[in-house]
């Protein structure tokens, strides 16, 4: 757990860094935040896995470490142990087994020559209004057409991103996090990386807020929180 902290400090990065979509629309996320958060002031903290199987993997080492970046870019210092903190900062992530969805584009004609409502409806390309639809994430959360074209079937993958920080002392709860997404893909080093930045866009943020965030991809305008 001591290179999650040591890569934190060395690295100090903005979280805007750590989005890593490889898509060409950006990542649609819906974050709910409860925070009671001091303002940074020389506090400390350290980076543990709220799944206690998970302590000491290499997996989250990884996936840790993003938020451990992320919270030195907000001003907190990381420390060199759970024991030397005084913020522990409990990490759950996770995507699910997928479902298998169906959508009808209403707008696109079917074989006899029809549209959705039968006289003869407009023709709809197969980028779809919302963008390219061969993109991993979604183009909006809930937008029923995000696949674009006609009738299809796909696999529906939904992640979260869980965030509980705490005082050391009395173990009082300062913030607490949910970063829900749905995508084509269950990669999560993909899908992980973009959770955090949508987290940590606007942080700590307001006492319970749901924001949307959409994470760019890189190169693009940072991310932006949009009142849900």
């Amino acid at each position: 757990m001591n290179s999650i902290t040591k890569l934190a400090g060395a690295m100090l990065i903005g979280a805007s860094a750590i989005g890593l979509s490889g898509c060409a629309t950006g990542f649609p996320t819906q974050v709910a935040r409860y925070q009671a958060m001091p303002a940074p002031a020389g506090q400390t903290f350290f980076v543990v896995p709220m799944d206690a199987r998970l302590s000491g993997s290499l997996e989250f080492q990884r996936f840790g470490s993003y938020v451990a970046q992320a919270m030195a870019a907000q001003g907190y210092a990381p420390a060199a142990s759970a024991q030397a903190a005084s913020l522990i900062v409990n990490v759950g992530y996770g995507v699910d087994r997928g479902t298998t969805e169906y959508v009808s584009d209403p707008f696109a004609y079917d074989r006899y020559g029809f549209g959705g409502f039968g006289y003869g409806g407009f023709y709809r390309p197969s980028y779809s209004r919302f963008g390219l639809y061969h993109s991993p994430f979604y183009y909006g959360w809930d937008d029923p057409f995000w696949y674009g074209g006609n009738d299809r079937r796909y696999i529906e993958y939904k992640s979260n991103l869980d965030l509980d920080i705490r005082r050391k002392g009395d173990n009082q709860s300062v913030f607490e996090g949910h970063a829900r997404a749905r995508s084509s893909t269950d990669d999560l080093n993909r899908i992980v990386p973009n959770l955090v930045e949508a987290m940590f866009t606007g942080f700590p943020g307001r006492n319970g807020e749901t924001v949307k965030i959409t994470v760019p991809p890189p190169g693009r305008a940072p991310a932006q929180a949009r009142a849900y």
